[in-house]
């Protein structure tokens, strides 16, 4: 793989964080986006890589490209929204990119929480909803609690069947902590990310490891091309498909948006918009606890640390930030390889 490298004259490279969110901003725009489009999704992008969640970084670029260059997702959509209850806010992303959307929706939705206890955020006709973990981090930065919810193309069987039914489906979660980051989980019902399997593929790797995925024919496979075009593991076994469902409802059918099984795939330009839907919900905490929240929740924070090994739920997320922005992130052999087929040519000043 490396000679193969070496051969196309592709190599990977550091980018500092302002560098990659250029680059990323480039590529998207190059490909059909607006300026303030690809400016929120190269940010979520880069957040994304320098979180080393590379699954959902830049590695997203070519196929996100391949969607907008095709009209899969509109780059110059504009999201709307409305207010359809005291507390509800429904907002359409326009079969554009999910992240101008959240970021439109986000900070009316913490001001109605504030005000009501709860608030809720529908998104429908959106696209691939990126880490679930930034919006409810966002709230939770804000002093609320937040839990996220989306479906994606089908990848996941139900339990005992071998049709691809259910999408990876994120679930997403964020409490405030005192004095310190908040506390994040984000999940997806597969044991692994597909995103992995993706990036695998683009690296020229054939092989994934055992028990990431089924072949068409439901059998276990360590092929990454069969796997890509076969369906995910679920974690949990019967329990992981059963939240797959939880999700499906919560993110679909409260949006009345595209189910997982009827949604195109995320990861080319091939068929309609993807319309899948996105809720987020937010919980003022002091509305029920008062200000007893942060002081109680530490007692179960410092008790989850005291015990040797443990660490709450997302804190390998900061230390991979912070020594992404001083290091920078890596802009890999294979996103510039899949890149330059698509006929994209890096703009000078990018280093």
């Amino acid at each position: 793989m490396e000679g193969s490298v070496a051969r196309t004259g592709f190599h990977g490279r550091k980018l500092s964080l302002e560098a990659a969110h250029t680059y990323a901003a480039q590529v998207l725009e190059r490909f059909g986006a607006s300026a303030g489009n690809a400016a929120f999704t190269a940010d979520a992008l880069v957040r994304a890589e320098a979180d080393g969640l590379g699954t959902h970084g830049l590695t997203r670029l070519p196929s996100y490209s391949a969607m907008a260059a095709a009209g899969k997702i509109d780059g110059h959509a504009v999201p709307k929204m409305r207010r359809v209850a005291p507390a509800v806010l429904a907002v359409d992303a326009g079969n554009g990119f999910a992240y101008p959307a959240l970021a439109l929706g986000l900070p009316a939705l913490a001001a109605l929480a504030r005000a009501s206890g709860v608030a809720l955020m529908a998104v429908r006709r959106s696209s691939h909803f990126g880490v679930a973990g930034q919006p409810v981090e966002a709230l939770a930065n804000e002093g609320l609690v937040g839990l996220a919810f989306s479906n994606a193309s089908a990848s996941i069987a139900p339990w005992g069947g071998k049709r691809a039914v259910f999408g990876t489906n994120p679930i997403a979660f964020a409490t405030p902590l005192r004095g310190r980051a908040p506390a994040v989980v984000d999940l997806s019902v597969a044991k692994v990310a597909r995103g992995n399997i993706l990036a695998a593929v683009q690296r020229g790797e054939t092989a994934i490891p055992e028990g990431w995925a089924y072949d068409r024919e439901g059998n276990p496979t360590t092929s990454a091309t069969a796997g890509l075009a076969g369906t995910m593991v679920p974690m949990g076994e019967a329990k992981g498909t059963a939240l797959a469902f939880v999700i499906e409802v919560m993110a679909a059918a409260l949006t009345a948006s595209t189910f997982s099984f009827d949604a195109p795939s995320f990861f080319d330009g091939a068929g309609p918009p993807a319309a899948v839907g996105h809720v987020v919900i937010a919980i003022n905490p002091g509305a029920v606890a008062g200000d007893a929240y942060l002081d109680h929740l530490e007692r179960l924070a410092l008790t989850v640390e005291s015990e040797p090994g443990a660490r709450l739920p997302g804190t390998r997320r900061l230390f991979n930030r912070e020594r992404a922005a001083r290091e920078g992130v890596t802009l890999t052999a294979g996103v510039q390889r899949a890149l330059a087929q698509m006929g994209f040519v890096e703009a000078a000043g990018v280093s």
